[in-house]
């Protein structure tokens, strides 16, 4: 049985349903047990379809399928009037629509999953943020094509979904010095643990990087009327969420 989260101010909205989907109620098995919607795995893809197609008729989608985008780790937002195929996708990490009936979204194991929603004017839109595509602009981008087509800045709800959670996220040197360089305040979004929390050597000299404290602050930028922080960790949640640092942490072949 299917068992997306909801978060409170997506749901208030009339005229527009969303989830951030869980593995369950999906037909896949072994490393990709339960509702693995990723065209990109190596999953049986027969398996893939019949769980996105069950994500879909969940939401009330016609087609019974979801927009998706090929995923590129970028700032490109796109705007979709229709289900592109498999091989036409078209490669952003944004996807916009104001048609009725069309459900949109995207995939994460670890990275950020944003929903937005501006109910009165009829514009929805998913954002894939991962710390390539938040720090290079993908939620501001996303903003900005759902007002293209009749949003407004001032009306939109956004929700960020499970995602990795700072106690996860260890990065190194390069990772830290590439975001500071941009801009020095973003040092406070890193993290030296110490005591129980070191545990590795070289724990207490690698950073944490806290990607929802990111996200929630472009968010923030961007003019959104509310916001919905992420409240689950998607490394430490097995059972529930796909994770990419712990299918590297347990040399699975895909994830």
């Amino acid at each position: 049985m299917l068992s997306p989260i909801e978060v409170s101010n997506l749901a208030a909205l009339p005229g527009i349903r969303h989830g951030f989907f869980t593995r369950e109620g999906g037909i896949s098995t072994g490393i990709y047990q339960g509702l693995n919607c990723g065209r990109g795995s190596g999953d049986v893809p027969e398996h893939v379809v019949e769980n996105r197609t069950r994500v879909a008729r969940y939401l009330g989608a016609r087609p019974a399928e979801i927009a998706t985008p090929y995923q590129v780790h970028g700032a490109t937002a796109v705007v979709l009037d229709h289900v592109p195929p498999p091989g036409a996708l078209p490669k952003a990490d944004a996807v916009v629509t104001n048609t009725p009936g069309l459900a949109v979204g995207v995939v994460t194991a670890d990275c950020g999953p944003i929903l937005f929603a501006d109910a009165h004017a009829g514009v929805v839109a998913a954002a894939h943020a991962g710390w390539r595509g938040a720090v290079a602009g993908v939620i501001e981008a996303t903003v900005a094509a759902m007002v293209n087509v009749g949003a407004k800045r001032a009306r939109i709800q956004a929700a960020v979904g499970p995602c990795i959670h700072q106690a996860a996220y260890e990065v190194g040197p390069e990772f830290e010095a590439e975001f500071t360089s941009r801009n020095p305040e973003f040092a406070r979004f890193f993290h030296r643990p110490d005591g129980p929390e070191a545990t590795t050597p070289d724990a207490c000299t690698r950073a944490r990087f806290d990607l929802p404290a990111f996200i929630d602050q472009e968010l923030s930028r961007s003019g959104v009327a509310t916001i919905e922080p992420s409240t689950q960790c998607t490394h430490h949640n097995e059972s529930l969420f796909f994770s990419y640092r712990r299918s590297q942490a347990l040399r699975q072949p895909d994830y």
